[in-house]
């Protein structure tokens, strides 16, 4: 797929996620004059991350991890020598649970098919999830069993086969983890240079 039908694809994503009134988000979103939150990035993305719903800051300006934990990401992709323009980020939810509340599973099920749709469009290398709800995605959607909780294998790498094609898969803590426990933000380092060694 070219990079301008990739493009054009993003952007029919986008406008059903806009449309998507039968989302349980929805009401939310429009009572708070908040944004859907789609994804950014480079459509031609050797690396994809996805995180797990979109905060305050991101719902009002309709950019993933554009906040606090944003700011923490954007470090921990200099600290790899990866430009923050060269990946594609997005989250399993497109739309701001009430009050930064997990996502239940009713609103995951209304938004993995764009998920679905963003990953057949971007076509990346590797897959690496920010937090638990993506990692599950992953182990749902691919038949993988990472064998542990995102504290136990962060970090790990996993091969996902894929139409005759293998996906580099890597579950990684939230960011936000390094926020609420400074202590945690050499693991974080520590599992990003785990990334490094699989983007080319």
């Amino acid at each position: 797929m070219s990079t301008e039908d990739k493009t054009e694809q993003m952007r029919k994503v986008k406008d059903d996620v806009v449309d998507l009134t039968e989302s349980p988000l929805y009401e939310y979103r429009q009572e708070n004059g908040y944004l859907p939150v789609i994804g950014e990035g480079n459509h031609d993305a050797d690396i994809m991350f996805i995180g797990e719903a979109p905060g305050k800051t991101e719902a009002e300006t309709g950019r993933p991890f554009c906040g606090a934990a944003g700011n923490l990401l954007n470090k921990l992709l200099s600290h790899i020598d990866l430009d923050r323009d060269s990946v594609y980020i997005t989250n399993v939810l497109k739309d701001r649970p009430p009050d930064n509340r997990d996502p239940k599973q009713k609103e995951i099920d209304v938004y993995v098919p764009f998920l679905r749709r963003q990953i057949r469009i971007i076509e990346p290398d590797v897959i690496a999830t920010l937090g638990r709800f993506g990692m599950e995605f992953v182990e749902d959607e691919f038949g993988i069993d990472c064998g542990g909780t995102i504290s136990q294998v962060h970090g790990d790498v996993f091969t996902i086969e894929e139409d005759d094609k293998e996906i580099t898969f890597i579950p990684l803590f939230h960011p936000a983890v390094g926020l609420y426990d400074g202590s945690q933000r050499d693991t974080l380092k520590e599992d990003f240079v785990v990334l490094q060694d699989h983007v080319s």
